[in-house]
């Protein structure tokens, strides 16, 4: 089933029965009607989404505060039947929100609070981020506090300066100060779900300003396995470019580490195949090492240069003299966003950060 096959006639008949009870004078025919607009089935995902929230315009009173009653009385009324908690489709509440409540502040801040434990709203909360800036950031250092660990989370994931899919954050890219003690009250957050929205968020600031993750790693570590996880998590990045002092803030060199008998077993790769190559890691020290293994592979752009991905295949312990043979494919098959260029590609191993042998094959058509 395609995604934007879950506004089905199931969901939008079971949307409606709900919205009969709590909207008062609803017309559930009407409202079918107008969400079967001729041009429904070409729509996609997010169209789907966005129509959703413009119909329901239709029908919901003009006073904002009365209609933000009424989707908060619609959403028990879902829980009531069991129906919805956590499901892609009701994201068109948080768009409805976003879309005329954004000059409401308080109204739209209290109702995404409360939305956001029925479906996330880590999109819908950045144009109010956008629009009231610090405003905004001290109501989610608040919520970075609540009971809720989905209002916790919203906390941290919505003010990620660079979200993947949703618009970025412009003045927390250039300045993340201000987003740093929400991140500080959730490190050791019960929840996984939101630790791991603290990484992600550590992860953006990485991007633009290495050195606070550094100090906040420095700081971090050892309070505890999961905050130590977050970190490691929330420098993946760092460790990806071979950021020097990440690097050695987890020990991480390559003394003594060497790779033997690296070998493209397909020199020549036709795009849907893969690309197959194999090598021999060696650890020549006299005590045991860790290692982080990747490899990183130079894709051919079209303007002739190349670009580098890189791919993390492990890191562990390496016992002293251990010798460890390492066999991996690469997949070239086509997917939506990633072109592939046909000739020469290159591919090196990536050991503790430092690019050792690299060799250069062939994309085919």
């Amino acid at each position: 089933m395609l995604l934007k096959d879950l506004y089905s006639p199931t969901f939008y008949n079971r949307l409606a029965n709900a919205l009969a009870v709590t909207i008062p004078h609803f017309d559930k025919n009407k409202f079918i009607q107008n969400i079967y607009v001729p041009d429904f089935e070409s729509k996609e995902l997010k169209e789907r989404m966005k129509h959703t929230s413009l119909v329901l315009k239709i029908f919901m009173p003009e006073d904002y505060v009365e209609t933000v009653s009424l989707i908060k009385k619609t959403i028990e009324e879902l829980r009531t039947k069991g129906i919805g908690e956590d499901g892609l489709a009701f994201m068109f509440l948080p768009d409805y929100l976003e879309t005329f409540g954004i000059d409401h502040f308080e109204e739209s801040v209290e109702a995404l609070e409360f939305v956001t434990q029925f479906v996330s709203c880590e999109f819908a909360v950045r144009p109010f981020i956008l629009k009231y800036e610090q405003r905004m950031i001290e109501k989610m250092l608040t919520w970075s506090l609540h009971e809720n660990h989905k209002v916790r989370r919203l906390a941290s994931e919505g003010s990620r300066p660079r979200l993947p899919w949703a618009m970025a954050i412009p003045f927390l890219k250039k300045d993340p100060s201000s987003i740093l003690p929400i991140l500080n009250n959730l490190k050791q957050d019960p929840s996984e779900y939101v630790r791991r929205s603290v990484a992600n968020s550590l992860n953006d600031i990485a991007k633009d300003h290495p050195q606070i993750v550094l100090d906040m790693a420095k700081s971090w570590t050892g309070l505890s396995g999961e905050t130590d996880a977050i970190i490691k998590h929330g420098s993946r990045t760092l460790l990806k470019q071979g950021y020097a002092e990440i690097l050695q803030h987890y020990g991480l060199d390559d003394k003594g580490i060497v790779v033997k008998d690296f070998e493209i077993l397909t020199p020549k790769v036709k795009i849907g195949e893969s690309l197959t190559f194999s090598f021999i890691v060696k650890n020549e020290n006299t005590a045991e090492k860790k290692i982080r293994l990747e490899y990183a592979i130079y894709y051919k752009k079209q303007n002739g240069q190349n670009t580098k991905k890189v791919f993390k295949i492990s890191e562990r312990i390496y016992p002293a003299g251990a010798e460890i043979s390492v066999l991996r494919k690469q997949k070239f098959v086509l997917i939506t966003t990633r072109k592939f260029h046909l000739g020469d590609h290159q591919i090196s191993i990536i050991i503790n950060g430092t690019e050792k042998d690299s060799f250069t094959f062939e994309l085919l058509a």
